[in-house]
């Protein structure tokens, strides 16, 4: 059996089918933040390595604190991520995720 090499940067579509997800699902959850990754004109990027830690976290917090690496001891961290929830209109914590 051949062994199937992962870049460390993906496509889009690379990134659909690595996590097994429609296109748009990928799209719209990136463009969401609820997916690591940076779109460049108009070509989406994703870091392989985000995408695995994103997927081994246990919340959204655990990945922005290691993502932010030096800045997880700045006072300042709390009102920065609230902002960037605020911004994206939506709460840091889902209280619908498990309450069914």
């Amino acid at each position: 059996m051949d062994k199937v090499t992962i870049p460390d940067v993906l496509t889009l579509e690379e990134t659909s089918a690595y996590l097994r997800l429609s296109i748009e699902t990928v799209t719209s959850q990136a463009l969401k933040g609820n997916i690591p990754g940076r779109k460049i004109e108009n070509d989406w990027r994703f870091l392989k390595s985000a995408i695995d830690d994103w997927l081994s976290a246990k919340n959204s917090s655990s990945v922005l604190l290691s993502q932010s690496g030096v800045f997880a001891d700045d006072d300042s961290l709390a009102q920065l991520r609230a902002s960037i929830y605020q911004a994206r209109e939506r709460p840091e914590i889902d209280d619908s995720i498990g309450s069914n």
